[in-house]
């Protein structure tokens, strides 16, 4: 195998981050698969016992209840301890806008819980209680959401299934949607252990978490299939090495999206709903925040392994694994390197060859060498 390995593109003093931002890193993710398997395996368990016990700390869209608006610039913390000073300390409170939003589950009388807290409001916002609106919410409506969140996303998973398999393999269908349901687990189980209330904006934002995920499991496994048709690799290697390679080539690409994605949600979540208590940015940061991390990890060591576990038992594969346990991946990086010869450079390649042999002939040679007739002009 050494014909076919020219060069060693990753040079072993050079830093890591000269070797990441070269695109040369040599990430031996089989090493890491199963300590990644345990990881996810304890998440999966604790978070779904959390929803088991715990379950979800539901909004007052699915659960009802009472909310009080008023008009007026005032900030989250005094407006909390007013409400503190009328036993609603734990009431959601959202100001900007020249509004300021309570939001409160309430099980007394409507009639005087709402004049108790739209007079306090009145007071602290210096206006009249008839100026604060009130409104009851039902529990329905949260129902209803959830019947359409719970359709869309069956509907969102059958359609990828039949996609996937279409556009990549069955096997890269069944990793996507694994890593699809352990990004979707990761996220709800976090707001369950940690009762973060789940809202509608929440419900929009695991739906968004889907799209992601997707991504970045797509990009994985584009490179995979550039690289099994590789005349260098395939028929060569086993499956293991290819997706190893493959992970190690697009590794900085998800690191780089993922960094670029989270940073304007973090901001939202730090300056939007910390700074300006804007309680909706922070229920819908949240989750894009956790679900983005969850889909990077997830497309490296939950789909990645799958569909790794899955094509090495086809005969292809399952014949080269004594062999290409001899192959460093090393060795593999400069064969997939050597492959990467742009059309221009065979271009310019030929054209030397051409050169070579006009100049090696003799001048006797090159006189013998008829003149290429010119075209007569054609005349009227």
């Amino acid at each position: 195998m050494s014909d076919v390995i020219s060069q060693d593109p990753i040079t072993p003093q050079s830093s890591w981050f000269h070797r990441a931002y070269n695109n040369e890193l040599d990430i031996n993710f089989h090493k890491w698969w199963k300590r990644g398997a345990m990881v996810s395996m304890v998440l999966v368990l604790i978070f779904g016992a959390s929803l088991l016990v715990r379950g979800l700390n539901l909004g007052i869209e699915f659960e009802g209840g009472l909310v009080w608006e008023v008009e007026a610039d005032l900030g989250a913390g005094e407006v909390r301890d007013a409400m503190a000073d009328i036993g609603f300390g734990d009431a959601i409170i959202q100001t900007g806008d020249g509004t300021v939003q309570v939001r409160a589950e309430v099980a007394a009388d409507h009639a005087t819980v709402g004049a108790e807290v739209a007079r306090a409001l009145a007071e602290l916002a210096g206006t009249s209680a008839d100026n604060v609106s009130f409104n009851d919410i039902s529990a329905s409506w949260g129902d209803d959401v959830t019947n359409k969140a719970e359709t869309a996303l069956v509907v969102f998973l059958i359609a990828i299934s039949f996609y996937l398999s279409f556009r990549t393999e069955w096997r890269m269908a069944v990793g996507a949607l694994a890593a699809l349901v352990h990004d979707i687990l990761i996220t709800v189980g976090v707001y369950s252990l940690f009762q973060f209330e789940v809202t509608s904006a929440t419900v929009i934002a695991f739906l968004t978490i889907l799209g992601y995920s997707l991504y970045d499991t797509l990009v994985v496994f584009d490179r995979v299939q550039e690289n099994e048709v590789r005349p260098s690799l395939a028929g060569k290697v086993g499956y293991d090495d290819i997706m190893n390679l493959s992970l190690n080539q697009v590794v900085m690409r998800s690191i780089n999206t993922t960094i670029t994605s989270v940073l304007p949600v973090l901001m939202v979540l730090l300056v939007g709903s910390f700074g300006f208590g804007a309680v909706t940015l922070k229920e819908f940061a949240i989750a894009l925040v956790i679900g983005m991390l969850a889909g990077t990890y997830s497309s490296m060591f939950v789909a990645g392994p799958i569909v790794n576990w899955l094509k090495r038992r086809e005969p292809r594969y399952a014949e080269l694994v004594g062999k290409t346990e001899r192959v460093s991946r090393r060795d593999l990086a400069a064969m997939a390197s050597s492959t990467t010869t742009r059309p221009r450079q065979k271009r310019d390649e030929n054209k030397v060859k051409r050169l070579d042999t006009k100049t090696s002939l003799g001048s006797a040679q090159q006189a013998a060498i008829p003149a290429r007739p010119r075209k007569q002009k054609r005349r009227n």
